[in-house]
């Protein structure tokens, strides 16, 4: 099992570069972290991890350069299929954001 991400930046209608993603287990404990890339993609836990309950954790605080509303904006999903990749895309601006399942 796998996590993965992609930040678009809906202000721009580009990529989210550079911007911090954690991951973690429900009560806060940090799992890994790291940083989108020139695509806005972010392979955030590249090993196998539990069926459980995480979080990720996108810090459009730091990102916008403005202030923003939401200083972080927190995900959190179920991993039920151990073996399946998850891929969490957010689409993100100062003001909103929104997240699916991606693929």
């Amino acid at each position: 099992m796998s996590v993965s991400t992609h930040v678009l930046d809906a202000t721009t209608g580009r990529p989210a570069v550079g911007l911090a993603v954690r991951l973690s287990d429900l009560d806060g404990a940090p799992l890994d972290e790291g940083h989108t890339d020139s695509d806005g993609r972010c392979a955030i836990a590249p090993y196998d991890l539990e069926p459980g309950t995480y979080e990720l954790t996108f810090d459009s605080g730091g990102y916008f350069a403005e202030r923003t509303f939401y200083p972080s904006v927190t995900v959190t999903f179920s991993i039920h299929d151990g073996g399946a990749h998850h891929h969490v895309p957010l689409l993100l601006s100062p003001h909103s954001y929104t997240t699916y399942r991606g693929t």
